[in-house]
């Protein structure tokens, strides 16, 4: 006969400060310092439109170990992820279904993020180029990199680690937990969408709204199909297109995607 788990189930209050744990080890963190950054940035003398964020930039001057902190910098930066698939692995398969993650239909997945890139990236780019012509974004560096043989790989990596950051913690976990801790799943919804916009404060006010937006449309998708990997694949291939393609659409559209002077 199986041996069967008589322990009592982790209480409440325990549960929310393992969220708090989690989210204080990465996005939480990020959205305290983005509140932060924008404060600093709105009383600033300089305006907001002529500001600018770099997303990955240069962390020293020598080849070698700009190289090493990059891979670093990605590498812990994942470490939140790895606790939270620690938190909701399961004995028997899928040891990630709480994350969305069954590892099943991983082409009619990566088709749906496909999907997603198209219905999400085209608007965003339109509410950047708006939000930047009404002062509302500062302009934003997606590729700081000094040009390197390992520039592409790095910045391919940095979306690989911004996709799987933000959506095993912010759908997979948060939505998992919530759910056990009794919310419906609207306020899950918006709780989510709200942290996900937050930690994009520093780019501005319109950044907020823009991640918001993307917030509620991913929560919606993911309350209604509980799988995790279109996110992921949608999330990986938005960020790679821009840090890898920024280069070009600066140089070949300098008044639209040039930095201020």
């Amino acid at each position: 006969m199986a041996a069967v788990d008589l322990s009592p189930a982790p209480s409440r209050s325990r549960r929310w400060w393992e969220i708090a744990i989690v989210l204080a080890l990465g996005l939480g963190q990020s959205a305290v310092y983005a509140v932060v950054q924008l404060a600093y940035r709105l009383t600033d003398t300089t305006p907001l439109a002529d500001q600018t964020a770099t997303l990955n930039p240069s962390r020293s001057d020598r080849e070698v170990f700009d190289l090493i902190y990059q891979i670093l910098s990605i590498g812990f930066s994942i470490v939140p992820v790895l606790l939270v698939c620690f938190l909701l692995w399961q004995s028997r398969r899928p040891h990630l279904g709480a994350l969305g993650l069954d590892g099943r239909k991983v082409g009619s997945d990566a088709a749906r993020g496909i999907l997603l890139v198209l219905a999400i990236g085209i608007p965003g780019l339109a509410l950047y180029l708006a939000g930047r012509a009404l002062g509302l974004f500062v302009a934003v560096n997606p590729a700081g990199l000094d040009a390197h043989w390992w520039t592409v790989p790095v910045l391919l990596l940095a979306a690989a680690r911004a996709s799987i950051q933000e959506e095993f913690v912010v759908l997979g976990y948060l939505f998992a937990r919530l759910k056990q801790l009794g919310w419906g799943p609207w306020p899950i919804i918006l709780a989510t969408s709200v942290l996900r916009a937050s930690y994009h404060l520093y780019q501005g006010p319109g950044a907020f709204i823009g991640n918001l937006a993307m917030g509620l449309l991913f929560g919606w998708l993911f309350q209604r199909s509980g799988r995790l990997m279109p996110f992921l694949v949608a999330h990986f291939l938005i960020d790679a297109t821009v840090f890898v393609g920024y280069p070009w659409a600066a140089a070949t559209w300098p008044e639209l995607f040039g930095l201020p002077g």
